[in-house]
């Protein structure tokens, strides 16, 4: 085994575990802030605010990963992070989760792109490239097929508090492993990383990078959707935990099989972007139309989600080169973070009046006119790699 693929090997085993910890929580934090006292109104505020950290942790992360390294942006931010899991346990009203929220969002926000982009280091080539994010897609898909079962069970097991004091411990542990096998790809000197790194303008200048980051937030708007909804189902029908995890595994087990699909990693994913965006918006219609079918809809949702998850980042390392990975899968990360804001606050809002999976359905096919409106204005076979 080569040292490149050793520390590969590290890099996808955190990320899988702080996935599988991490997503414990997902049938666990509405029907939690739901007994706190937090109304419908509330959690999607709590929800949004979460993000709206995340969103500004992701652009402040950017230009530090690309500047100091990734290593010192995993650990550090998954330590605070398993702190603030812990006193989640000792929240005893919604006024403090939320600011254990917002603290934990803003903490969070510079793990994703901090991994992914020393993952993307370690890849020679755009096929290397979509390798690595295949098999960073199945791993986090796993974990998020075992992580809402594990959670809505340790949820009616242990209760809340004790689950969410499961989940910062985990986390803590994850963390002091990374001190001793997660190494940065190369070591570059101070004055190199100062004099070598894109600013956010080239990279927003990429018209690909356009497509990538309203897909982004198009996908994320959906996926924020059914994460506010599906655990809310909880709290309005009676629902048990373990149910509402089994729902979200059903979803993501679509994913998985999606993600199985070896030959999809060889399309065009800016076309894979497309093609999944689609279907998930109109299976969103679906499930505007019969709930009935929800088990079975939630499927097809994940595996779309599944085509356009590994293809959006394939996508922006085809588009900027290396140095300026870390401002590109930060800017990604904070177009993420927007599309979970929006459709939080939003899903909050108006599910008394309409359907938020209709409201869903609708912003994607917009976004979809946009996409295709852009795809138009790039020339064919263009990486669009215009600042080497």
């Amino acid at each position: 085994m080569s040292i490149a693929t050793f520390h590969k090997v590290h890099i996808f085993l955190v990320m899988f575990f702080m996935s599988l910890v991490m997503s414990v929580q997902a049938p666990l934090f509405a029907p939690f802030a739901a007994t706190l006292g937090a109304s419908s109104v509330l959690i999607g505020i709590m929800m949004s605010t979460g993000q709206i950290a995340n969103l500004t942790g992701n652009l402040i992360a950017g230009p530090l990963i690309d500047r100091y390294g990734k290593k010192l942006f995993i650990t550090l931010p998954m330590m605070i992070s398993g702190g603030l899991f812990i006193a989640h346990s000792f929240a005893t009203d919604a006024t403090t989760l939320l600011v254990l929220r917002v603290a934990n969002g803003f903490a969070l926000a510079f793990l994703i792109p901090s991994a992914l982009a020393l993952l993307s280091s370690y890849a020679k080539n755009s096929q290397q490239q979509g390798k690595n994010m295949a098999i960073y897609g199945m791993l986090m898909t796993i974990a998020s097929i075992l992580a809402p079962l594990a959670g809505g069970n340790l949820g009616n097991l242990l209760g809340y508090e004790a689950t969410y004091f499961f989940i910062g411990s985990g986390l803590l542990l994850i963390s002091i492993y990374t001190l001793g096998y997660i190494h940065d790809s190369s070591a570059v000197s101070l004055s190199d990383k100062l004099n070598s790194t894109l600013t956010f303008g080239q990279v927003l200048a990429l018209p690909t990078v356009h497509i990538i980051l309203a897909t982004g937030f198009a996908v994320m708007y959906i996926h924020g959707v059914i994460i506010y909804e599906v655990p809310y189902l909880a709290v309005e029908m009676g629902y048990s935990t373990a149910r509402t995890g089994l729902l979200l595994s059903l979803m993501a087990t679509g994913t998985l099989t999606s993600l199985s699909l070896f030959f999809l990693h060889r399309l065009d994913p800016v076309k894979r972007l497309m093609f999944g965006l689609f279907g998930m918006s109109m299976t969103l219609f679906a499930i505007f139309t019969d709930m009935l079918a929800l088990p079975i809809l939630l499927f097809v949702v994940g595996f779309f989600f599944g085509i356009v998850m590994p293809a959006m980042a394939t996508a922006i390392t085809d588009a900027v080169s290396k140095k300026g990975h870390g401002r590109a899968f930060g800017l990604m990360s904070s177009f993420y973070s927007l599309g979970i804001i929006v459709s939080s606050f939003v899903t909050g809002v108006v599910r008394d009046v309409i359907s938020p999976y209709f409201i869903a359905f609708v912003i994607g096919m917009i976004i979809l006119t946009f996409i295709g409106y852009k795809k138009m204005g790039i020339p064919s076979g263009s990486r669009a790699k215009s600042f080497q």
